[in-house]
């Protein structure tokens, strides 16, 4: 059937549906009209001398009234048929070809879905506010065999903090200052619309089992030299995610390459990209407790009967140092590196080339591998995985000329679990990562190493984890409830002078850290833990053919306990802090 008369079919169903009973009538036509179409796209596609036709059937099927599952929202009963999914520009695509195309596509999507159906999703799903949701939704057009997708949503998000970060909508966890700051002493208000994002997803498919996927996401979390918050506020665009994917769903292998979450972080089913059970959260720095990254990378996945998944992947490394002599926790190499016997050491440079000159790069030796394997059972999805790491130095020993490349092994264990305690209603996740130098892997940026008497690196033992609540008590509201923790050990050693350096010293002097000044004096604290506790939800207010608009709100408690040191008497003290957070948010999803 020709475009033009399904259309035609449409303008002679009733106009007015004035009660349910002829909504219903509308789906029944619209069920028997799809149902001819496809008997006769697979006619067609078999026929002998096929000419090659664009068919767009798929696009009004996917966006019809005809939902296989109950919508969550009333129908516009004055809606006509939307033909945005025409095909544009390129060559004319054959029946078979776009069918092929199409019911690949479907077939990559359910090895998603299977085999526990998940919470709603529409616009208040976890996957739609952390991912946009790309994937649930139609093509919006088609240039040749390749389907264009968008997603994305207009945000603007109201911050209040107990105590000033001076930070824009990611909280930086790790930096809530102690009692000598007076920034401690007040708190901050931040509207931001920096969290607007936008996300392209394109597919094709060059056999019927076979799909090329193109993901970008983008938002305007960047930072030029140049932004301001006096007039215009001018934010600059950043990429969030930009990666390929090849997936062959009749073997169930899959690659990806290029910008995306790390492996490290959990799924909601599989090991497929767009699937990350994060945490549905406002903040765009997630929680304290949340393990992830978000960069380079290649990868490989293998799925066995979509119910055994074993990934592998090679992953952009960075190494955040602690360097001692009581030096705080930016790395900053402080004077004094003559209480390891004279011994220099070099462990990072200033970018150049198409990097930051402001920001401080570590001198790499290999990517980050992490290994991962995946079961996804009626009841709950089960990850665990190993994560391995390699930190350099070079080493100038005093009264030498050589120098020496140090290179030190880190890394650690981890597992994700997420259970369907009441399917379509409530979910329990949770994470843990344990091990040494994996500190990059959590929000609050605790230290990955400090270093040895000789210079080279020494990882710090740490561990990150977090426990999660997801509900849905209705299909347009969602809450959550988390409580996650981060904390580092101690990795120590004695100086020359018979004094501790390392990380986790435990005779610095912090008598300044809870003396209250007007002007910051210097607290050379050492993080040993950061705690929180975050409770929120969103509320799904407006859908239609005009999109969707959601409220949010969102309050954390943040918690931060530094090593103990002492005074200049020689007592003992305890530097803690922490703080609130609260985060009322709206945004429009114009693509839902």
């Amino acid at each position: 059937m020709a475009l033009s008369g399904i259309v035609a079919a449409f303008a002679a169903l009733p106009a007015h549906a004035d009660d349910l009973s002829e909504i219903q009538a509308i789906r029944e036509e619209m069920r028997r009209l799809e149902a001819k179409v496809e008997r006769l796209e697979a006619h067609h596609a078999h026929a002998p001398g096929n000419g090659g036709h664009v068919v767009a059937s798929h696009g009004l099927r996917q966006n019809s009234l005809s939902s296989s599952t109950t919508p969550s929202h009333p129908i516009d009963p004055h809606a006509v048929p939307d033909l945005r999914h025409l095909s544009i520009g390129g060559p004319a695509v054959s029946a078979d070809s776009q069918t092929a195309a199409e019911e690949a596509n479907e077939a990559l999507q359910d090895a998603n879905a299977q085999p526990q159906p998940q919470l709603n999703m529409d616009s208040s799903s976890p996957l739609s506010i952390t991912q946009t949701g790309v994937d649930s939704l139609p093509p919006v057009f088609r240039i040749g065999g390749v389907s264009v997708r968008l997603g994305g949503f207009i945000d603007f998000s109201n911050i209040y903090r107990s105590k000033n970060l001076t930070s824009g909508p990611a909280t930086s966890w790790g930096s809530f200052p102690y009692a000598n700051s007076p920034n401690a002493h007040t708190g901050e208000y931040r509207p931001s619309a920096q969290l607007t994002r936008l996300s392209v997803l394109l597919q094709g498919t060059p056999t019927d089992h076979q799909v090329l996927s193109a993901y970008i996401e983008t938002d305007f979390g960047g930072a030029a030299g140049t932004a301001n918050s006096y007039q215009t506020n001018s934010y600059t665009p950043r990429i969030r995610q930009a990666y390929m994917t090849y997936s062959d769903t009749k073997w169930g292998f899959h690659v990806l390459a290029g910008q995306a979450w790390s492996l490290t972080t959990g799924y909601t089913q599989g090991l497929l990209s767009r699937h990350e059970q994060l945490p549905p959260v406002v903040d765009n720095n997630q929680i304290p407790g949340i393990v992830f990254t978000r960069v380079p990378q290649i990868r490989f996945i293998k799925d066995f009967g979509r119910k055994w998944w074993v990934g592998l992947s090679f992953e952009a490394p960075q190494v955040a140092f602690a360097e001692s002599d009581g030096m705080l926790d930016d790395g900053t190499l402080q004077p004094g590196v003559g209480m390891r016997g004279g011994t220099d050491i070099l462990y990072n440079n200033s970018g150049t080339g198409m990097l930051n000159p402001d920001a401080k790069y570590s001198m790499d030796v290999a990517p980050d591998i992490v290994l991962k394997g995946a079961l996804d059972t009626k009841l709950a999805h089960y990850e665990v995985y190993g994560l391995a790491r390699w930190f350099k130095a070079l080493e100038k020993a005093y009264n030498t000329n050589s120098i020496r490349e140090r290179i030190s092994f880190a890394g650690g264990v981890g597992g994700d679990i997420t259970v369907h305690a009441i399917p379509k209603y409530l979910q329990v996740t949770g994470n843990v990562l344990a091990g040494r130098g994996i500190g990059r892997y959590g929000p609050s940026m605790i230290s990955d190493a400090t270093f040895k008497a000789d210079g080279t690196p020494a990882p710090i033992p740490e561990l990150i984890g977090s426990l999660g609540l997801i509900g849905h008590p209705t299909n347009n509201v969602l809450l959550y409830l988390y409580g996650g923790i981060e904390t580092a050990g101690r990795n120590t050693y004695r100086g020359l002078d018979g004094r501790q350096y390392g990380y986790g010293v435990s005779d610095l002097d912090l008598e300044s850290c809870d003396i209250e000044q007007i002007t910051s004096s210097t607290c050379n604290a050492q993080t040993r833990t950061i705690a929180d506790m975050t409770i929120g939800g969103w509320w799904h207010m407006l859908q239609g053919r005009y999109g969707a608009v959601m409220t949010g709100v969102q309050y954390t408690y943040v918690h931060k306990i530094a090593f103990s040191g002492t005074n200049g008497a020689g007592q003992r003290i305890d530097p803690t802090t922490g703080g609130n957070t609260i985060y009322v948010t709206f945004r429009y999803l114009p693509f839902q």
